[in-house]
């Protein structure tokens, strides 16, 4: 088949060089020219594993282009995806539409004949009605356009360091359809994903916007889980009880499952966060904010955690901060991205900085990016030199090279005989390291070393 998929961030790349890469030919479309340059040169602006390596395969056999502009798209295709973002508003938890607007506002005017849009941003409840309405409205506005519009919302479940995976093999694709309309809508998505569908993947059909509340009741409840145990991780903190001990032992119920069970620093990244504040903020429009005022609490437990690794780490200089070196490791918002919107690690490194401490950071992909949000950290280019020094660690970012770092070599490098690391992710061989010389700090359990 031939397709476009409108906006070439995150999403609408890995979508276009996966869709590419099963079978169809695929037009990205963007208005970013150097975003458009960059990607038909085989770099994806961002790091996801897999995809550069998808990306220019699909370049190179011709299945897969770019361009700005939006009348070589309408003429390349009758089949259409969505992939921009949807930030959060400023000054509101709602989520900004403007860019779904307008690709409608965009692509609709060069338009003839019928044409199907599949969305797969993360919307506010009511959004593919609203487009749909809207598209009508410009068609009408110009009579001798012949063209008609079917809207139908396709969400993605994609996880940043997994998206490749995700896409090709999804656990399930959901689809929102309008009745009068469900057939064509649902026989092209068959098509468009007949391989996964071949290979047993779930395919759901449903109403337009129950498909645009699957997504974002997915990342509230993931959300939940994750502040649900760091909740509990605050009051083994106040109790000397062991937090991961507890999800272990909750996890080996069927019901409740081990997955986001991490206790820790809390969940960042440009989905969850503001997603949990969109449907949040959505449900107070329709005149049902109580039944999520909930989530408002699980927001403020995730801020928390970031709070009291600062604390511990005052605590730790002797509330001396201006003395004291502390090198965070992570800045990305989870490990294998360079994604740094929200980022639990990067935001406590500002925190930091801020109280007077002496901030080192390193990241093995994001330093760029986290440049960029906070310039005025100081960035290392490797966990030698990151360390090198410094009088206090911490993990703000489960990467395997930190879960791996050899206790007795990092000891070696930093300042102090009488180490300590905050293990804010509880991802370290505890043992290990007290067995090494150092005193290990971890969220949701005693502050004092807990020799096992």
């Amino acid at each position: 088949m031939k397709l476009t998929v409108i906006g070439t961030g995150y999403l609408g790349a890995t979508h276009a060089a996966c869709m590419a890469e099963l079978g169809h030919e695929v037009l990205g479309v963007d208005v970013d020219p150097v975003k458009i340059d960059q990607l038909s040169s085989g770099e994806t602006p961002f790091f996801e594993p897999e995809l550069d390596e998808l990306l220019q395969r699909n370049l190179a056999a011709g299945n897969l282009s770019f361009t700005t502009d939006y009348k070589v798209a309408a003429d390349f295709a009758q089949v259409h995806f969505i992939g921009v973002g949807t930030p959060q508003k400023a000054g509101s938890g709602a989520a900004d539409t403007q860019y779904v607007d307008a690709v409608i506002d965009s692509l609709v005017p060069h338009l003839h004949g019928q044409h199907v849009f599949f969305g797969k941003s993360t919307v506010p409840v009511g959004t593919a009605r609203r487009l749909a309405q809207r598209a009508k409205r410009l068609i009408e506005a110009h009579p001798d356009q012949s063209a008609e519009v079917i809207v139908a919302w396709n969400p993605e479940f994609l996880r940043e360091g997994h998206a490749v995976d995700d896409t090709l093999r999804p656990d399930r694709i959901v689809l929102g359809v309008e009745d009068s309309h469900a057939e064509l809508a649902t026989s092209l998505a068959e098509k468009v994903y007949a391989k996964p569908l071949a290979a047993g993947c779930p395919f759901l059909v449903m109403d337009r916007q129950t498909a645009e509340l699957v997504k974002i009741s997915a990342n509230a409840f993931l959300a939940t889980k994750i502040s649900f145990i760091n909740a509990v991780s605050e009051v083994c903190e106040a109790a000397d009880a062991d937090v991961t001990q507890i999800a272990h032992a909750i996890g080996l119920d069927d019901w409740i499952g081990p997955k986001f069970l991490g206790a820790g620093l809390g969940f960042g990244g440009g989905c969850l966060p503001k997603d949990i504040r969109a449907f949040v903020a959505r449900a107070n429009e329709l005149g049902v904010g109580k039944s999520l005022r909930f989530l408002e609490e699980i927001d403020r437990i995730n801020t928390r955690r970031r709070e009291k690794v600062i604390q511990l780490a005052l605590q730790l200089a002797d509330d001396k901060p201006e003395h004291t070196t502390v090198t965070v490791l992570g800045a990305a918002f989870k490990p294998n991205s360079d994604d740094v919107r929200d980022s639990p690690a990067l935001d406590v490194a500002a925190m930091l900085h801020t109280r007077g401490f002496t901030t080192n950071v390193y990241d093995p992909v994001a330093v760029e990016n986290a440049a960029k949000v906070y310039p005025r950290l100081s960035y290392k280019l490797n966990l030698s030199d990151a360390l090198d020094g410094c009088d206090l660690v911490i993990i703000g970012t489960e990467w395997e090279e930190f879960r791996q770092m050899d206790p007795v070599w990092a000891k070696a490098k930093v300042r102090t005989a009488s180490p300590t690391i905050i293990d804010a992710r509880n991802c370290l061989p505890r043992q290990q390291w007290i067995d090494a010389g150092w005193r290990i700090v971890s969220l949701g359990r005693s502050v004092e070393e807990r020799q096992q």
